[in-house]
């Protein structure tokens, strides 16, 4: 990747100039047996157009600070870098009543309610459906992002050395997450072409590096696994040998 990134959009950018049709995130859901692939090109739009949602629509701006109430899931994902293109802190598993807005999945909304500032939720169903019902005070992220632009550019540059990232009580910057990121891919031995097998829940630091920065920050891809625990060990052998795997974080 481009030695000159220094926020996690910016790995994303690389990514899309170097090959945007190449896998990124393939996520599976052992639960509901839902697959999902998506290239980088597939990826990007989809953070573009939450950006855009992000920034225009919920008025988030650089330094506000988003309650991230979401599994390991791609539209999690998805979410991570729409809030590092707009400059917006990532809080995972933050307390919504100190957030200025929250990001809630179907399981957290009772909790997400503590939020006074925008609310959106997830419904987190296969390709990306909406609510049956949608969720009183909030919007239905499904309903809202079809429509958002393709294509993003923040208000003001993201500054690198901003706070980005809050997880586990440790708040790291644009620049210090992607320094973490790039460590993590030389420890895992990640490079252009891996492919790793992420099975950790996304409430540390380690589920959301293995989950899509590091193998983001080395120019691979990730299988990112969810209730991964309901597979036996023949297949999750199968999983290994057909996706390709080089590496796995279970």
């Amino acid at each position: 990747m481009n030695a000159s990134d220094r926020t996690p959009a910016d790995l994303l950018r690389s990514a899309l100039a170097a090959d945007p049709a190449r896998p990124l995130v393939t996520f599976y859901d052992d639960a509901t047996g839902e697959r999902v692939e998506l290239s980088v090109a597939t990826f990007a739009n989809w953070v573009a157009k939450t950006a855009n949602l992000l920034q225009g629509d919920l008025a988030a701006e650089p330094g506000d600070r988003l309650a991230l109430l979401l599994p390991a899931h791609w539209q999690s994902a998805v979410w991570l870098l729409a809030c590092s293109s707009v400059g917006v802190v990532a809080d995972v598993q933050g307390d919504p009543a100190s957030a200025d807005l929250v990001v809630s999945g179907p399981d957290s909304l009772d909790r997400a309610r503590a939020c006074r500032g925008e609310r959106v939720a997830l419904a987190l169903r296969p390709m990306g459906g909406r609510f049956p019902q949608p969720p009183e005070g909030f919007a239905d992220y499904a309903v809202e992002v079809p429509g958002q632009g393709d294509r993003f550019a923040p208000y003001a540059p993201v500054d690198p050395a901003a706070p980005a990232l809050a997880v586990e009580g440790t708040g790291l910057t644009a620049d210090q997450v992607v320094a973490r990121a790039r460590e993590d891919a030389a420890a895992l031995g990640l490079g252009p072409g891996s492919r790793l097998l992420a099975g950790l829940a996304w409430d540390t630091w380690e589920g959301l590096s293995t989950g899509l920065l590091a193998p983001l920050a080395a120019g691979g891809s990730v299988v990112l696994c969810r209730h991964l625990d309901q597979l036996d060990a023949q297949a999750l052998a199968k999983r290994v040998e057909s996706e390709r795997i080089t590496g796995t974080a279970v």
